[in-house]
């Protein structure tokens, strides 16, 4: 029927069922947006792409911290059938430059904070600039004329085109279906508890899957209510999970930001009662962490995923939590998972492979990139580029990055079981395991540490440490210690950049 929302736009769905209920709260601003208020911003910024000359298919870019209008954009380019771009605000302009090259956006949106990479990378821009209620964006919004009838889109329709940072060469456009966020939304919200009453603080960049779809999508999917943070910051996060008025149901984060927090004078006395599921993923996640949260009542949920799964690909059920610490989880409902060896066949039960994955939340590939496509599927099946493995009642544990890996006299080396065995430590802050080149063995282990504060801590002290609890070959032949490790936006350490300074 003309007029009428598609089945995709949760947006005015709960506009017309629970107008008045709090949508988004943008906590930088202080800015509140009911889901009638949502949907009316939606619907004009439709129609104020409309009047820019953006049409179905036509790429859209954002360019911007944590905020709203991350939100506002995704749902107009699904109402008038366009894909939306989100940026990484970290990369350099020649970064972006490539990326926009490749997916030749016809408009970019940004932040003010971002103007003048924003001057070198496009001609068509448009200002977001939240001091000023008469913004190029908000006067955009203003003057758009009525709204059209939305489009009508299939779950094989392209979303949004999500760059991901590959170890080597150029990043790669994962393309993102409306499909694949639909499913997304069915397979993490219901063992996430997601519902009309949850309440999530999100805290990872919006530009990234994480942010976005673990758990911001599925809560606004159930019609719940998300309070966003425009950047982390640790004893802030504690005091937003402390906070009654905020009554916080839902978190999620990869490793860093819980290991920021249980570092912080805060975390002792925070009031952290009023979690339902505390989400983490991302990356392995190192024991330590773990236990920190379960001994403050909070049990950490693990999942597993990537861009191009949606990114949820396997999850585990709070209530075994405890039970199987460390385990990334069962396959989500609507997936399947393999963990094969090197010659594509099923591993036994304990071995260690690469976990392959299938199912509608998958990609259908990269975009302009036929061949990256072709030799990331066999017969259907993604490969991840995961080392995991399962055990006798088919519970995954991800080992580590399959190419983090690094073979030490024959021996394969998973840096995240001695990175757990680091974090034994009580003067260590932060920590990662590179292999670097050795004339005897191949590769050996190399750790780089941050020390605590005020804390001593030798290279000595480290590999005795590492010798008692750790077969030899496994051990770090040396230490180097830093100020801080490096990371990206989402909190992963960049194993690439200490490869490349410390590999030699």
């Amino acid at each position: 029927m003309p007029g009428v929302p598609p089945y995709y736009d949760w947006i005015a769905h709960h506009a017309g069922r629970r107008p008045a209920t709090l949508a988004i709260h943008d906590l930088q601003t202080a800015r509140k947006f009911t889901y009638a208020d949502l949907h009316r911003r939606t619907d004009r910024l439709t129609a104020a792409l409309v009047a820019l000359d953006i049409v179905r298919g036509d790429r859209v870019a954002l360019l911007a911290p944590n905020c709203a209008e991350y939100f506002e954009l995704q749902f107009a380019c699904g109402r008038l059938g366009a894909i939306m771009l989100p940026l990484n605000w970290r990369l350099t302009v020649p970064e972006l430059e490539y990326i926009l090259g490749d997916s030749t956006p016809k408009l970019l949106i940004h932040d003010k904070a971002f103007a003048l990479q924003a001057a070198a990378l496009s001609k068509h821009r448009l200002e977001i600039d939240h001091d000023r209620t008469d913004s190029a964006y908000e006067q955009a919004l203003a003057a758009a004329p009525a709204a059209r009838p939305p489009a009508s889109l299939t779950h094989d329709d392209i979303a949004m085109v999500m760059y991901t940072s590959g170890t080597t060469g150029h990043p790669k456009g994962a393309i993102i279906t409306h499909g694949m966020v639909f499913w997304n939304c069915v397979n993490l919200g219901i063992p996430a508890l997601i519902t009309p009453e949850t309440v999530q603080l999100v805290v990872l960049p919006l530009f990234h899957t994480g942010g976005l779809n673990c758990y911001a999508n599925p809560v606004l999917h159930a019609g719940g209510t998300l309070l966003i943070m425009r950047a982390f910051d640790p004893g802030q996060a504690l005091d937003y999970l402390s906070d009654p008025a905020f009554g916080i149901t839902h978190f999620f984060a990869v490793p860093a930001p819980y290991q920021f927090m249980m570092q912080h004078p805060k975390f002792a006395d925070a009031d952290l009662s009023r979690l339902r599921i505390a989400g983490v993923g991302g990356a392995p996640c190192a024991l330590s962490i773990l236990e920190t949260w379960t001994g403050r009542g909070v049990p950490l949920v693990q999942g597993w995923g990537m861009t191009e799964t949606s990114p949820a690909g396997t999850m585990l059920d709070a209530a075994d939590a405890i039970r199987k610490l460390g385990s990334a989880g069962k396959a989500m409902m609507h997936t399947a998972i393999r963990i094969v060896d090197d010659e594509g066949h099923d591993v036994p039960v304990g071995g260690i492979g690469e976990l392959l994955i299938k199912g509608p939340n998958i990609t259908p590939g990269y975009w302009n990139k036929p061949e990256a496509t072709k030799s990331s599927f066999t017969d259907g099946w993604l490969h991840t580029g995961d080392a995991a493995r399962q055990d006798e009642e088919g519970f995954v544990y991800i080992v580590d990055r399959w190419k983090d890996m690094y073979i030490s006299g024959g021996e394969n080396v998973y840096p995240a079981e001695v990175e757990n065995v680091l974090f034994q430590l009580p003067q260590v802050a932060d920590a990662a395991i590179i292999g670097v080149p050795n004339e005897r063995w191949g590769e050996v282990g190399m750790a780089i540490i941050v020390r605590k504060s005020d804390e001593t801590l030798e290279e000595g002290d480290v590999i005795r440490h590492c010798l008692a609890r750790l077969a030899k070959f496994k051990v770090p032949q040396s230490v180097a210690f830093v100020e801080v490790l490096p990371r990206n936006a989402t909190g992963k350490v960049l194993k690439r950049e200490l490869r490349l300074q410390f590999g030699s």
